[in-house]
């Protein structure tokens, strides 16, 4: 047995037998080494292979950067986790016992995997906070969340994430008067309050100023543990500043993983994408 196959959700999980643990329904089972195992995963786009035989595993609470010139499968990738795209060969298991493959996106959303896209979607009329209690509300309208009255324990719970995110101070400012990198963090405050267990970030910095980067790197960095994090972004810069663990994808495959210096010292990983600026 190789040792990618000992990661294998398969063999890591071979010795438990049906009944041995005990898991309700809809229930994240981390009991595992990792909290997402995608195997063997190809998707193919008009005989293009998006994503070609990739293999990818996340462990709870760590923050995993990923990188990859244009094309390389980085959009896809997290696609296929939030079922919005669906594999054609592969399995893809958020802990032991949930088939991604085979969950709606609303449920996959629902049982743990939040995601914040590279443009910030919030509702520019309303204030932050009011961002947040549409964010929790779920499938609720937005004058039925914002009619129905917000308990003390909520109002807490959305005024700690809005001081996670550093926008305390703005909670009554309306979301459309923020600064880009402002809206950015209030959008991932949303998707905190969906309370992920797994948070994928698509290129939080883009558009950011110099100040902002530097307070996202360090929110990243902080959300992670209570979270995994995967990030995706193309600023070699914050990619160092943040990066423990880095996977380069190329043409739909992992071209190669590991420590932020290892990887930008691999000879592929330069001909490929660093080039240079490595």
């Amino acid at each position: 047995m190789s040792l990618r196959d000992t990661f294998r959700r398969d063999q890591v999980f071979a010795p438990l037998r049906p009944g041995t643990r005990p898991v309700r329904p809809g229930q994240l089972d981390t009991g595992g080494k990792h909290i997402l195992y995608m195997e063997d995963i190809t998707v193919s786009f008009d005989g293009f292979k998006a994503l070609n035989d990739l293999t990818l595993y996340i462990k709870p609470g760590e923050l995993r950067c990923i990188i990859g010139p244009n094309g390389a499968g980085k959009s896809t990738l997290m696609d296929v986790i939030t079922g919005k795209t669906r594999p054609d060969t592969g399995s893809c298991f958020f802990g032991q016992t949930m088939d991604l493959t085979r969950m709606s996106e609303t449920e996959i959303a629902t049982a743990g995997i939040g995601r914040k896209f590279q443009k910030p979607t919030v509702f520019p009329e309303h204030t932050a906070l009011e961002n947040l209690e549409l964010a929790m509300a779920g499938p609720k309208g937005t004058w039925q969340a914002l009619l129905q009255p917000v308990t003390g324990q909520q109002y807490d719970w959305m005024a700690q994430t809005l001081e996670t995110v550093g926008l305390l101070a703005q909670k009554d400012q309306l979301a459309g008067a923020l600064s880009h990198g402002q809206k950015q963090w209030l959008e991932i405050a949303m998707v905190l309050m969906q309370k992920p267990r797994l948070l994928l970030v698509d290129e939080p910095i883009a558009g950011m100023t110099r100040h902002e980067v530097e307070r996202t790197a360090e929110l990243l960095q902080s959300l992670a543990g209570e979270h995994s994090v995967m990030v995706v972004e193309h600023d070699m810069e914050f990619i160092r500043s943040i990066a423990n663990t880095v996977t380069v994808l190329h043409q739909g495959s992992v071209l190669a993983e590991g420590k932020m210096q290892d990887v930008q010292n691999d000879p592929k990983v330069i001909e490929v994408y660093l080039g240079e600026s490595a």
